[in-house]
């Protein structure tokens, strides 16, 4: 009996150093990117260090930001971690809903986040969400195709010129499309692009006095020069397509350019799974000469809702995943390429990173987004990509859907913004604006 009771002592002392005394098992909600995927796979190094142990409930982007609206809203308590973005951090945090941040350690090094993304994730001032990447948005397009089209992309290209390769490109027999852009309904998904892509033809949601805007002739002419171009050169079923369908399109050379996150670069021009990864270009998202580019900006941030039982744990986790170590532990594991981009002004100070091909590009297109400044005419909301007001996810995904719908041909742009308009404008109403 005494040995046994030595030798449980002994463990009980040996778990304790290791942070196994208050080992916990926390559940995180994330979304199923390339740079999530690879985080699950290095959670071992998290386990090692903590003795915490995580179980992960991976998610499609639309149905992730479902699930962990409705558990934050209706504090149903599920998760312990959730991957939410610059949309939802600064009016759930303000609402009281997460845990603020403001106690990370010194050498987590907090001054150390990219202003951006530290700026998107704060109410004032204080942090509540650490961003696990950062991301604008880019061109990204083959080499070889734009070279045989006879033509040359410019750092900062317009859309005329976008248009016109991506119909030179195309092959359709030989299965090539000259662009492959979001066409899957969702405020996240093609409301996303739409809506940077609109701030560049001059388009904005709202007027000063919060007046819906699809009545206007700017979005009749953003979203029927995306119709036609997606017709003309876009591949079929465009409207079923969102960030990983077009990546793996990308990948297996089947698109000429693709405009979308620039945290992509690292995945279309990773050799083991792009057959085109040699032969990828950059450059900044289109314009129209209206003096706005079409590129958003975003953080997948770690966010810890009020509530858990867990908070010590989480706040360990997300320390861990977004820390200078981490980006260290998947250079050592998966190459410099691929660490997660755009959270810290360090990556790009660092020697091993400045030379990656799209590093530059990646963080010029950050810094030259502006979401308090987002349109060619002034707009009451902040964001490039979203309004950021708590109405904003329900209308632009009923937006989103009869904007996918225009472009699967079951109805006319005229239709798909009428309905718009309509539906907007009865929703701001009863929300009271």
């Amino acid at each position: 009996m005494f040995a046994r009771h030595a030798l449980s002592a002994a463990t009980a002392v040996s778990l304790l150093a290791a942070g196994g005394a208050s080992a916990e098992t926390i559940t995180i909600a994330t979304v199923n990117n390339g740079d999530m995927i690879r985080m699950q796979g290095l959670t071992d190094d998290f386990t090692e260090k903590t003795g915490h142990e995580v179980e992960w409930v991976t998610l499609e982007e639309n149905v992730l930001r479902q699930r962990v609206t409705t558990d934050i809203t209706t504090k149903g308590g599920q998760f312990d971690v959730m991957t939410i973005g610059m949309y939802e951090t600064p009016i759930w945090g303000k609402n009281g809903w997460l845990v603020p941040l403001d106690d990370l350690p010194a050498d987590y090094d907090a001054d150390d986040i990219l202003p951006a993304m530290r700026g998107g994730l704060s109410v004032d001032g204080t942090l509540y969400a650490a961003p696990f990447y950062g991301e604008s948005s880019m061109i990204m397009y083959r080499t070889d195709l734009m070279e045989q089209a006879g033509l040359e992309m410019p750092e900062a290209p317009t859309w005329d010129f976008v248009a016109e390769a991506a119909r030179a490109m195309t092959d359709k027999d030989a299965g090539i499309y000259g662009i492959c852009l979001r066409g899957k309904a969702g405020w996240g998904e093609n409301m996303a692009f739409l809506t940077a892509t609109a701030n560049a033809f001059g388009a904005r949601w709202f007027d000063e006095n919060w007046q819906p805007q699809f009545d206007q002739p700017e979005w009749k002419e953003t979203l029927e020069f995306y119709v036609n171009l997606m017709n003309d050169a876009g591949p079929p079923g465009a409207s079923n397509n969102g960030f990983n369908e077009n990546l793996s399109l990308f990948q297996q050379g089947k698109c000429g350019m693709w405009i979308d996150a620039t945290v992509a670069a690292s995945f279309v021009t990773n050799p083991e799974d792009s057959t085109v990864a040699d032969k990828v270009g950059f450059a900044l998202a289109p314009d129209t000469g209206k003096g706005k580019r079409g590129n958003w900006l975003w953080a997948w941030a770690l966010a810890i809702p009020a509530g858990t039982q867990k908070e010590d744990a989480a706040k360990e986790f997300i320390q861990w995943a977004t820390s200078k170590e981490y980006i260290e532990l998947v250079a050592e594991n998966e190459g410099w390429a691929n660490v997660p981009p755009g959270a810290r002004s360090s990556l790009y100070e660092n020697p091993n990173y400045k030379d990656i091909p799209f590093a530059k590009m990646t963080l010029e297109s950050i810094l030259s987004a502006d979401p308090t400044n987002p349109t060619v005419d002034p707009v009451p909301y902040v964001g490039v990509q979203f309004a950021a007001i708590p109405e904003f996810a329900g209308i632009a995904g009923q937006v989103g859907q009869e904007f996918a719908a225009a472009l699967a041909g079951q109805q006319s742009v005229d239709e798909a913004l009428a309905k718009a308009q309509a539906l907007t404008t009865d929703e701001m109403e009863a929300a009271g604006y």
